[in-house]
């Protein structure tokens, strides 16, 4: 069975403060697809990222959705902002934060449905946060607010969800918690997950590309060292946290598909 494609960017060139950052990229996203972005600082990861929401308009080339093989003027998204970028001091609940993501589902005099509340409350219990419904999120641990703002993402059933830097909410005992939930996700939508922490990325996704001003693809995880190391400029063990996991080592030639 063929996967369906829900985003596909041909093409395309961004540019970032008068700055060309993107050049000739070309990326497909497919149904329950779990792709990891890779790259340096400075990269072009933010970047590709706010292309694929929206955020930011190509200067050359195109983006196209999809919704079941069908084209679409757009998809719904969910997004996990960086960690940084989140005001913590802002007087809001975990109900707020999750009941949030249904924004854009109601008109602006409309309360929210009993429906819609119902679909608040499975996902606060399936983020593992039944019980901190009424805690502010200036209270939270890392990996609650983590699993709060990704209940907010996931609450309005969207087609993707994109996942800005999620290594940095949480130490590394949180991670595998994380990870499990991002399983069950992805058995129903397609997941991308933007990072520069390279041995964590490649041992969860199931495609990977990689960003330095160009876009290398690899339709599996199966990336040498020296291939990474080239295209980082750096040597292997600055990137992540110890030891890259060895079946990721494996050497191999790369047959770019066309296109690609």
């Amino acid at each position: 069975m063929t996967k369906e494609p829900i985003i596909q960017l041909k093409g395309v060139f961004a540019a970032y403060d008068q700055k060309q950052v993107l050049e000739d990229v070309n990326l497909t996203v497919y149904e329950k697809d779990f792709l990891g972005i890779i790259g340096p600082n400075g990269g072009g990861k933010t970047t590709l990222m706010k292309v694929i929401l929206g955020l930011l308009k190509p200067t050359a080339g195109s983006v196209h959705f999809f919704y079941k093989g069908e084209k679409k003027e757009e998809i719904t998204m969910g997004y996990l902002p960086q960690y940084n970028s989140i005001d913590k001091k802002f007087p809001i609940s975990v109900y707020e934060v999750v009941l949030s993501g249904l924004n854009h589902q109601k008109s602006l005099f409309r309360s929210f449905s009993k429906e819609q509340h119902q679909k608040v409350k499975e996902v606060i219990i399936q983020m593992g946060l039944e019980g901190l419904e009424n805690r502010a999120i200036g209270q939270l641990s890392g990996g609650q607010l983590q699993r709060a703002l990704l209940g907010r993402a996931l609450v309005s059933d969207p087609q993707v969800i994109i996942l800005d830097e999620p290594n940095t909410y949480i130490d590394k005992r949180f991670e595998a918690k994380l990870y499990s939930l991002l399983e069950d996700i992805n058995k129903e939508r397609a997941i991308i997950l933007v990072s520069h922490d390279i041995g964590t990325v490649l041992q969860n996704v199931k495609s990977i590309a990689c960003v330095n001003g160009i876009l290398d693809y690899h339709p599996d995880t199966e990336v040498s060292a020296e291939w990474l190391e080239e295209k980082f400029g750096c040597p292997i063990e600055l990137l992540g946290h110890g030891e890259l996991p060895h079946r990721v080592l494996k050497a191999h030639h790369h047959h770019h598909p066309e296109g690609i």
